[in-house]
């Protein structure tokens, strides 16, 4: 897959204008992620998806920079009112929450693809499919509720917050814009996830499917395997060729399921290095 790249930045953010270096970086990237959202907000490919994974993992990786930074820490543990850390610190655990169980969906998913590859493989008679597509139908309620999850997130009212510290008010402020964009990319994984699960077609409705390029364009990777997996359940004995198109679009699909899981690890680890250091900010005195 690409790597994350922005083509321009079409929105910004308001930062105090002396920034420390690290919160310029920050910026720099919130904004990469910020036209990403604009260009893929609607039908995510896994490449989409992916480069937004690396994104958020990007911006994370400068925001544990800067509270780690000896400055940041005094600034933070001098805050005489700390009832926002305790807002981000409740919402990062609900986050977490979020990711854990999205990582298990990506990883299960994995599994069942790497299932069917199999199934192909040794395959004698018709072709059984009932607990992948069973997972696939549990994997779209999951998601759903996942997304039902982020949004209530967004939804909560945010501490007040009274701060004279220029380094602390733009901590603060970056933290919540990183948590509503984080609540931006997990919501395109999980629709991504959410792609309509195929029903058996005829030959002639997946021929004019396949062959339609324009068609294609407007399914994800996961709606298209399902596609080609779908017809072979009206060929009977299935003609090598098309076993083996299918069995090419699934090793396209479990290796872009590899991508995505392994941009969701790093996002994990990082949210629990930034959840552990704001921890240590409440417990100063």
């Amino acid at each position: 897959m690409a790597t994350f790249s922005a083509k321009s930045n079409k929105r910004s953010i308001s930062l105090p204008s002396r920034s420390h270096p690290a919160t310029q970086n920050i910026e720099e990237e919130l904004n990469k992620l910020k036209t990403w959202e604009l260009e893929f907000s609607s039908s995510p490919t896994a490449e989409a998806v992916y480069n937004g994974l690396v994104g958020l993992g990007e911006v994370h990786k400068c925001i544990g920079d800067l509270l780690n930074l000896p400055l940041t820490l005094q600034a933070l543990s001098q805050c005489q009112n700390k009832k926002w850390v305790d807002e981000i610190l409740d919402k990062s655990v609900r986050f977490l929450d979020i990711c854990g169980t999205t990582r298990e969906l990506v990883s299960q998913f994995k599994e069942n693809i790497k299932d069917v590859q199999s199934l192909l493989r040794r395959r004698k008679g018709d072709l059984n499919i009932t607990n992948y597509t069973s997972f696939r139908k549990k994997m779209k309620k999951d998601a759903k509720s996942l997304i039902t999850s982020l949004k209530k997130i967004d939804h909560e009212e945010m501490v007040a917050v009274m701060e004279v510290d220029q380094l602390v008010s733009a901590v603060i402020r970056m933290l919540r814009e990183v948590t509503t964009m984080g609540i931006s990319v997990f919501q395109m994984v999980l629709v991504f996830l959410s792609a309509p699960i195929s029903k058996p077609i005829s030959k002639w409705s997946l021929v004019s499917r396949l062959v339609n390029k324009g068609s294609e364009d407007n399914i994800n990777e996961i709606e298209s395997a399902n596609v080609a997996l779908s017809s072979l359940f009206k060929c009977g004995a299935c003609e090598v060729e098309k076993i083996q198109y299918v069995q090419s679009k699934l090793e396209t699909l479990e290796a872009h399921f590899e991508c995505i899981e392994n941009g969701l690890n790093n996002i994990f680890r990082c949210l629990i290095k930034s959840r552990s250091t704001l921890l240590n900010v409440v417990s100063c005195q």
